[in-house]
């Protein structure tokens, strides 16, 4: 385990590689922030974590603990070993981006979840080949029986924890994602940091 915790700061986006077997916990430290999570195949980025392709492979929206993650190959690259939060995280929403914050009213810039991933991966020297939908941890977002949508809070509390493990050499995005004007991070509407740690 490293020594200290590392943050990803509000609004913006880290990445971190996992060699297979390693795992990295990721903590929502105030309880109410939204990190949307990409994973990538660390010998081939065209390979990355599928939201598509894990519903099919899930038969469910919501990946539960010991569930395998799997890629846009099919094949499985984290497993999502612990969760100490209700569970309920976003596998339909895509990462929010300029022209979303344009529909919603927004005139000049806004940080994004979009523009993070590729910061994010432009510090290791790579760049994604896509953005694919990342798996929004925390998110909620109910799906009535009619099949609509809402913008829920998170119902998580602070402190809760993910733990995901590698099923191959990878490569960990997480965005705290800065969505300010609807209440996915929370009745404040007010991103904050959260903290990671990679463990052995």
């Amino acid at each position: 385990m490293t020594a200290e915790l590392e943050v990803v700061p509000a609004r913006r986006g880290r990445a971190v590689r996992l060699a297979r077997g390693q795992a990295i916990q990721i903590i929502n430290t105030h309880g109410q922030q939204v990190v949307d999570t990409w994973c990538f195949n660390a010998a081939d980025p065209a390979e990355f974590m599928s939201m598509e392709h894990l519903h099919a492979s899930l038969e469910s929206i919501f990946p539960a603990e010991g569930d395998a993650l799997v890629t846009n190959r099919r094949r499985p690259i984290l497993t999502l070993e612990r969760d100490t939060s209700p569970g309920r995280h976003d596998t339909v929403i895509a990462a929010c981006d300029r022209y979303r914050y344009a529909l919603l009213g927004c005139t000049g810039h806004h940080d994004t979840c979009t523009d993070n991933l590729a910061a994010a991966m432009a510090e290791l020297g790579l760049a994604a080949p896509e953005c694919p939908s990342p798996l929004n941890l925390w998110m909620n977002i109910p799906i009535a029986p009619d099949g609509t949508v809402s913008w829920g809070e998170p119902l998580c509390k602070p402190g809760d924890h993910v733990l995901l493990r590698a099923a191959m050499d990878c490569i960990v995005v997480m965005s705290t994602c800065p969505q300010d004007m609807i209440p996915i991070n929370g009745a404040a509407c007010t991103p904050t940091e959260v903290h990671y740690r990679v463990v052995d």
